[in-house]
């Protein structure tokens, strides 16, 4: 990734002032893991990309959904770098690199500091599985699982990947509610949390499916930052957007038991009437997705930046 490139700033949602203060214990312990990891060797690290990437889950059951943004952008690039000793998907991430993320805005619930509670400022929050709370909190979101990877590249480097970056990611539960500002959830945290991107550029989160509520076709909210140690400094800020997920997939959730009020809110909005998504329909958004409601599903999403 290119260091003389200067961050750019969304309009809306920047991170609070005192955004700078938290992720001291959990960046000790990376720094920890990194150095046995170097011990260790990398070709464990590889192996398992290859295995939890959505491109590698060939043996979904129907029904799934595995159209997306690429297949638009895949003509942005004539020639794709090399990807190195990267995984199928990371080559095929390059190939279809071209066309930046969309910025978007970070919505009322984003616990970042910009609009009340800073869930960044808590040792807890670098994590993979964000279902459950930390800290002090302990309920769980339930659901139908859901892991989704981001695979992040630098438009202005070749679309090299974007190692060392950091992304914070959150959502709604199946309820529609996000922990830290709903009445019942100001003590909960969960469905939030940070990964720092490995050498191919990719972070992956363990989650579950979120509902879809009055207003809003079904998404993931996340911000990249530059480093970790960006994630918690003001201005730092790479990109802001959502992921949206595809009808197939969220039909096919919404018609199991606790994801009742999903299926009305459905009926009453499309990708191009919703108000973020609506003014291209999503399509750089768009996730690819394998899976089932029976089986958890997986969802990719390629993020130029």
């Amino acid at each position: 990734m290119s260091t003389s490139r200067a961050p750019r700033q969304p309009d809306l949602d920047q991170p609070h002032p005192d955004h700078d203060r938290g992720l001291e214990f959990d960046l000790n312990t990376l720094v920890s893991r990194r150095s046995l990891g170097l011990f260790l060797g990398a070709g464990g690290a590889v192996a398992a990309l290859a295995a939890c990437s959505p491109a590698g889950n060939t043996g979904s059951t129907s029904p799934s959904t595995t159209t997306t943004a690429a297949a638009t952008t895949s003509a942005a690039s004539a020639t794709a770098p090399d990807a190195g000793t990267g995984t199928p998907t990371l080559t095929r991430a390059i190939a279809e690199c071209g066309v930046e993320i969309p910025q978007e805005t970070a919505g009322p619930y984003p616990g970042d500091g910009s609009n009340g509670p800073n869930v960044l400022e808590a040792s807890g929050v670098v994590r993979k599985d964000i279902t459950s709370s930390f800290g002090t909190a302990s309920a769980k979101a339930e659901g139908i699982p859901l892991t989704f990877t981001l695979t992040l590249l630098d438009n202005a480097n070749g679309c090299a990947p974007m190692a060392g970056a950091a992304v914070y990611a959150w959502h709604c539960d199946r309820d529609g509610k996000y922990s830290m500002y709903d009445s019942s959830l100001k003590n909960e945290n969960y469905l939030r949390g940070v990964q720092e991107a490995d050498a191919n550029g990719q972070v992956t989160f363990t989650s579950i499916f979120p509902a879809a509520y009055s207003g809003r076709w079904p998404h993931i909210h996340f911000e990249v930052f530059e480093s970790m140690n960006n994630a918690t400094a003001a201005g730092q800020v790479l990109a802001v957007s959502q992921i949206a997920l595809p009808q197939a997939a969220c039909d096919d959730v919404y018609a199991t038991p606790g994801y009742e009020r999903s299926v009305a809110n459905m009926t009453r909005t499309t990708l191009k009437s919703d108000n973020v998504f609506g003014n291209d329909g999503g399509i750089y958004q768009l996730a690819t997705m394998t899976g089932s409601a029976a089986a958890g599903y997986t969802a990719g999403l390629n993020v130029t930046i």
